[in-house]
């Protein structure tokens, strides 16, 4: 099996000394797992950095063995942000997420769209709340699609707009820029609220059942915004 491809860089772990494993997430394939053989070369380590978009050229002998990458460099995205702890930090979450909820070898070219995507949004002035919905978008095209709308109610406390989680067991406050996608809030609290409940969302619908965790590095993201 030989095919070339285009992809974003899920992850990299050691294989051998000059040799990576890594995760790519393809536009005609999907998520594919290969080795590259040099990976930790002096020529090719340091535009493999998690998120990048490289040009894949994959072989492998059969379905049932791991192949092997070579690949070329298409645009090195993270780089631009190596003096911005937060967007990276949130790099690393979104190709996590992406790891960790698609299938080996499922094309998805709605998720590698959303991928390209995530790069544009790094761009707005407001790109936190972005962010959030960009998670969302992910969950809807996978499966899982959260309709805020129909689980909360509406309450004016010291007439201020208020939202509600409709649940009898926990009322949970729902930022109003979740609700009200005009809000344009860039309110830190706002912004780690709606993370927050958007993680318990994908902890208790998504991960658990699944026997997943939420990955460190959304952890880590989610708490460098308070």
């Amino acid at each position: 099996m030989i095919w070339d491809d285009s992809g974003f860089l899920l992850s990299k772990n050691k294989y051998n000394e000059n040799s990576l494993i890594s995760e790519i997430f393809t536009k005609n394939h999907g998520k594919v797992s290969g080795i590259i053989f040099g990976g930790t070369s002096r020529k090719i380590k340091n535009y493999l950095q998690i998120g990048n978009k490289i040009h894949v050229n994959f072989n492998s002998k059969s379905e049932n063995k791991i192949g092997y990458f070579k690949i070329e460099i298409d645009k090195a995205f993270t780089p631009l942000y190596f003096d911005n702890h937060r967007k990276l930090l949130c790099i690393t979450s979104a190709m996590d997420l992406i790891k960790i909820l698609t299938a080996e070898f499922q094309k998805n070219e709605n998720v590698y769209q959303l991928i390209e995507n995530f790069y544009t949004l790094l761009e707005s002035s407001n790109w936190i709340k972005k962010y959030v919905f960009w998670e969302l978008e992910l969950f809807k095209l996978l499966g899982f699609d959260l309709e805020l709308s129909n689980l909360v109610e509406e309450k004016f406390v010291d007439n201020q707009k208020k939202y509600f989680s409709k649940s009898t067991s926990q009322k949970k406050i729902i930022p109003n820029f979740l609700i009200d996608k005009n809000n344009e809030t860039e309110n830190l609290s706002d912004l780690f609220n709606g993370l927050k409940l958007v993680g318990d969302y994908l902890d208790k619908t998504i991960l658990k059942p699944n026997n997943f965790t939420q990955p460190s590095s959304r952890l880590q993201f989610v708490n460098c915004i308070k």
